[in-house]
């Protein structure tokens, strides 16, 4: 078999298992939904009740789930499973940059009460710029001026302009 064939076998095999992790994913959220659809109260004019719609559809969901699981383990060979924790290693590190900024997003969606908007969004932007551009002195300016403007400045807009306070913070 020639590295390329091999290749889009893995490939294929991948793709078969991320379906199957999909599938797993349908079917916990429809049952999670199923188990949330029972606690709908129910009114003395209904024989089924306000939740047995939603009870039918998301059973329907769950047993459509189930038939795709047992179809896509039926599809994946056995050492497929170990060569997809593998390939999932290296996919994300290739991809690290993706984890830092969503990682940053997270520290900034909790920093905002704390800190307020500005300053905030201030260290939000100056620190993705740092890590995602060159670093020269003309660069760093320009990544100071850039972050100033658009947490500082998108502050005073919509409270001079727009007359909409952005969050203050704590501190």
């Amino acid at each position: 078999m020639s590295d390329a064939g091999y290749d889009k076998q893995q490939a294929r095999e991948a793709g078969e298992i991320a379906r199957l992790l999909s599938y797993v994913l349908i079917l916990l959220a429809s049952v999670g939904l199923f188990v949330s659809a029972a606690a709908i109260p129910t009114s003395r004019f209904e024989k089924l009740g306000a939740g047995a719609f939603p009870k039918i559809v998301f059973a329907g969901i769950a047993l459509v789930a189930v038939i795709a699981i047992i179809d896509a383990l039926r599809k994946i060979p056995a050492g497929a499973y170990g060569r997809f924790a593998w390939q999932t290693v290296a996919w994300a590190k290739r991809r690290s940059l993706v984890f830092v900024v969503l990682g940053a997003l997270a520290v900034y969606l909790l920093a905002i009460p704390l800190l307020g908007f500005s300053i905030a969004s201030f260290l939000f932007i100056l620190s993705l710029e740092l890590v995602l551009m060159p670093r020269t002195p003309m660069t760093l300016l320009i990544a100071v001026i850039v972050a100033a403007v658009f947490s500082f400045g998108l502050n005073w807009l919509f409270a001079e302009v727009f007359t909409v306070f952005l969050p203050r913070g704590v501190l």
